[in-house]
Formats: structure tokens, C-alpha cells, sequence
């Protein structure tokens, strides 16, 4: 494990200190986990751009012709 030193507006620091009072945890705790959420969020979103660069629209359009043209069941309008 290592360690970070940061500076924070103390209102960022208040409000950290009050939502890891209300949840039980250290704001350590509440940091690492914010933090660990955004990375999972960008890795996501770098992932799905990836993915989109990789994608084919004549594959796109035969996976929709393969979908038959029927009423969907009601409720899934």
C-alpha cells in the first residue's frame, strides 16, 4: 500500500468527513473508495470507445436484419 498526501478546499474535507462519519468508515476509506469508483467509471468509458472504434456497420445492419419484425409483447413497447 502506499501513500498519498493531498490538499483539499476544506469544504470538500467537511463534507468528506461528514459522509464517512454517516457511513462508518474512515474518510481514508471514503477517499480510496471514491477514488477507485472514478477509475472504474473512466476505465469503462475507455473501454467502451475502444470497443466502438473495433465496430462495423454492415455487421450492425445484418444483426438487425436477423431481429424479426413482430409486435413486441405488451408492456415492452
Amino acid at each position: 500500500m502506499s501513500t498519498l498526501s493531498l490538499r483539499l478546499p476544506e469544504s470538500i474535507h467537511k463534507g468528506a468527513r461528514e459522509y464517512a462519519e454517516k457511513e462508518g468508515i474512515s474518510v481514508n476509506q471514503l477517499a480510496a473508495t471514491a477514488l477507485a469508483e472514478k477509475l472504474a467509471a473512466l476505465g469503462a468509458a475507455d473501454y467502451v470507445q475502444a470497443r466502438a472504434k473495433r465496430a462495423s456497420v454492415r455487421k450492425f445492419r445484418a444483426a438487425l436484419a436477423a431481429v424479426p419484425n413482430i409486435r413486441p409483447v405488451q408492456g415492452d413497447e
